[in-house]
């Protein structure tokens, strides 16, 4: 009887099919392994990428993820964010936009605000929000802890934008508005003397006089109350920043420019609203904002 020969897997190699008929499961097991082992040897460089550490055979798995990453792979994967966005400039185009078709047709040919208004880039005091501005009421620049540096502190964003709203588009009306919990006026409060380049002290150092009316009048105070202190102190220097602008000083002067401070608190949601009195401002010699028609609503 003759013998079978022996079956070499060198020499003659087999099918994995045939491989899977002859020895079965393990086979299977085996290919699975080397493929979940090729499969590291791919990604193992990858410092996101980590072996789990269990009792099964070795797979692949990303690091353990805070809910805060996970929401934003979420909303980069499922473009959540834009959907919202979408559907809220829908919502604006059939319910502001063609119900008022023929106002914004006409704001396409010119615009003629009464309001220039200078405020915080702070994502919780959108002054359209607050205020109830609508398109073509208000000509606006938003800034670091909403300040104005003065004249001779030479172009910014902010006097360009001042000067086309003044000598341009003629605005009767400039309001800074400031708000409660600044990070600005914050960083301008912990900031030491020693000199640092970034960009947000060489740009909350305009409020320097802010700073140090503060801690003149306000040094028994605690820090947080000091802030709060400074949030509407800088608003007043900003407002005395403006006269060093020869067109608008010479606006104010004639009668034919406002300048006013506003203060939001959006922790008790409140609003603080005054105006500069020029002519006793002048009388101070542009050192100390007189004040007139303040209000405050709550």
């Amino acid at each position: 009887m003759a013998a079978l020969a022996p079956t070499s897997l060198s020499k003659d190699p087999l099918s994995n099919g045939a491989l899977t008929r002859i020895f079965g499961s393990r086979v299977k097991s085996l290919e699975i392994q080397q493929t979940q082992l090729r499969l590291w040897t791919c990604f193992r460089s990858n410092s996101g990428v980590k072996l789990k550490a269990s009792a099964e055979p070795p797979a692949l798995t990303r690091e353990p993820k805070s809910d805060k990453q996970e929401s934003i792979m979420e909303m980069g994967n499922g473009c959540d964010l834009f959907n919202e966005m979408k559907n809220n400039f829908l919502s604006f185009k059939k319910h502001k936009y063609m119900e008022n078709l023929e106002h914004f047709q006409a704001l396409s040919k010119a615009q003629a605000p009464k309001f220039m208004v200078i405020a915080c880039a702070d994502s919780r005091v959108c002054p359209s929000n607050i205020l109830g501005f609508q398109p073509g009421e208000a000509f606006m620049v938003r800034n670091v802890a909403n300040m104005v540096p003065t004249y001779e502190s030479g172009p910014s964003e902010t006097n360009a934008a001042l000067e086309f709203a003044v000598n341009s588009l003629e605005v009767e009306n400039i309001l800074i508005i400031g708000h409660s919990c600044c990070g600005g006026i914050r960083a301008l409060m912990s900031m030491q003397d020693e000199v640092d380049s970034s960009f947000i002290r060489s740009w909350v150092i305009v409020g320097k006089n802010a700073k140090l009316s503060t801690k003149a009048a306000a040094s028994n105070l605690s820090f947080d109350q000091q802030c709060t202190h400074c949030e509407k102190e800088s608003i007043n220097c900003s407002l005395l920043n403006l006269l060093t602008y020869p067109w608008i000083e010479e606006k104010v002067k004639k009668g034919e420019l406002s300048l006013h401070g506003g203060y939001y608190d959006f922790v008790d949601c409140t609003f603080e609203k005054w105006t500069l009195d020029y002519k006793g401002s002048v009388m101070e010699g542009k050192n100390r904002v007189v004040v007139k028609n303040q209000s405050f609503w709550c």
